[in-house]
């Protein structure tokens, strides 16, 4: 009778890896690089959270595995975190309105 039991697992290519780590650094490159031209305003601020998203996408997706799960797992994982930034951004809507109204009858 044989006893040995062997389990097999899905593993990727390291080639992934080390593709996903050389575009990480390039954005990370890119982040640095809006504050070496010294861009200024809503555009270095949208850039650096354009790349920071990117970046943070990337991760979840490969090293977390969440691109080869199943897609009733991912909108369990991602789903909440969705709603409260929705929910953060209507407040903080909200929060303007009430400050200017504030400002308008308040005087």
């Amino acid at each position: 009778m044989n006893t040995t039991h062997v389990t097999t697992g899905q593993q990727h290519p390291i080639g992934l890896y080390l593709k996903i780590w050389g575009l990480l650094f390039v954005l990370s490159a890119m982040s640095y690089m809006v504050d070496y031209f010294h861009v200024q305003g809503y555009l270095r601020w949208g850039l650096i959270i354009v790349f920071m998203l990117l970046k943070a996408g990337l991760i979840v997706a490969v090293f977390m595995h969440m691109a080869w799960e199943r897609m009733a797992l991912v909108y369990a994982i991602l789903l909440p975190p969705l709603c409260l930034l929705v929910l953060v951004g209507l407040m903080a809507a909200e929060a303007d309105h009430t400050f200017l109204a504030r400002l308008a009858f308040f005087r």
